[in-house]
């Protein structure tokens, strides 16, 4: 939930802020690169909670590893003159659409058990109550 709540408060005080404090356009592949990090981080995050495997001091140095290098690879990239930057892109870009496939799986899933419990409660309330002698 605070995760949740960080990334609201975090994209209302940038849309709030006056355009001078936005990065130079030098920097959009840092930017792009640090956000991409940050998100898979975060989306990590969520799926450790659905999962019951979440562990603060993971998502933190999760986290700041993940964006330090992808600011390294970018920033090592620039000094050569090679699109590295692309390479952080690709793997946090498939990493998130992983990551969300299993929430998606997960919630799924779980309607699903729950949905089979209902009916399976429903549907047999003799057995129910023999049960319960």
């Amino acid at each position: 939930m605070w995760i949740i709540l960080g990334l609201i408060t975090g994209i209302i005080i940038a849309c709030i802020l006056p355009a001078h404090f936005a990065p130079p356009a030098a920097y959009s592949t840092y930017v792009s690169v640090a956000f991409l990090a940050g998100l898979d981080s975060v989306i990590g995050g969520i799926k450790g909670g659905i999962e019951d495997k979440f562990d603060l001091t993971i998502f933190i140095t999760g986290f700041i590893a993940n964006t330090l290098l992808a600011g390294l690879i970018t920033w090592m990239g620039d000094r050569i003159g090679v699109d590295l930057y692309m390479a952080a892109i690709i793997t946090f870009g498939v990493r998130l659409f992983n990551n969300l496939g299993t929430i998606r799986h997960d919630i799924l899933m779980n309607q699903r058990i729950r949905k089979t419990q209902e009916v399976t409660n429903t549907e047999n309330p003799s057995q129910k109550a023999e049960n319960e002698k």
